[in-house]
């Protein structure tokens, strides 16, 4: 790696992690200068706007979840079953977003907060994402393991959303990734209503 290119990956570390910090607003091109220990200017050598950076930041976090579920998905054998194939590839999204990396939190958290621009240049690697679940799911429908009624947009919306909004909740102190992963595939595979007591009538608690 050249210097430049170095230096580069540096500053986007920085700015990764001041984003996941501090939100968009209030990160600047001179703040992310400074915690470099670098003048202002010379981060134009390297960047042309903010808005630049958190468009690398943003696309990098994305990556970084999408190469980790393709990952651990290569890694299965051929055999595998559908239920297998999510909860890998749940444990997957989890561990890249709890575990290793302010891009994949910054990206999350401060998506909505960048402009207009920035979130649309940044569809094209979000939807490459959202399709690896949708041939997840597909698949897992098109031999049954799925219902047939299943939504699986509204299904795969509300999977990722629920994953990625563990940042605002999760403490590692009280569990492992791969263990709330097996929680939120138990509920998703398996439901939660006790079929057996379904008709029951309900009882108001007083």
């Amino acid at each position: 790696m050249t210097k430049a290119a170095s230096t580069k990956a540096r500053l986007l570390d920085t700015a990764a992690r001041l984003f996941r910090e501090n939100g968009y607003a209030a990160v600047s091109l001179r703040g992310i200068a400074a915690a470099e220990k670098m003048q202002g200017g010379s981060l134009y050598y390297h960047f042309k706007s903010k808005e630049e950076i958190i468009a690398d930041v943003l696309n990098i976090g994305i990556e970084i979840v999408h190469k980790a579920v393709v990952e651990a998905l290569a890694a299965l054998p051929a055999s595998a079953s559908h239920e297998t194939r999510i909860r890998t590839a749940m444990k997957a999204h989890l561990r890249a977003l709890l575990e290793h990396s302010d891009y994949t939190s910054a990206n999350v958290r401060i998506f909505g907060q960048a402009p207009k621009s920035v979130q649309k240049a940044n569809l094209k690697v979000r939807r490459a994402y959202e399709d690896c679940w949708s041939d997840i799911l597909q698949a897992a429908q098109k031999d049954g393991a799925i219902a047939q009624n299943t939504d699986l947009a509204t299904l795969r919306l509300m999977l990722i959303g629920a994953m990625n909004a563990t940042l605002e909740w999760f403490d590692p102190k009280r569990g492992s990734a791969d263990q709330l992963a097996d929680h939120f595939a138990n509920n998703l595979l398996n439901g939660v209503l006790n079929k057996s007591g379904q008709n029951k009538p309900g009882k108001t608690r007083t």
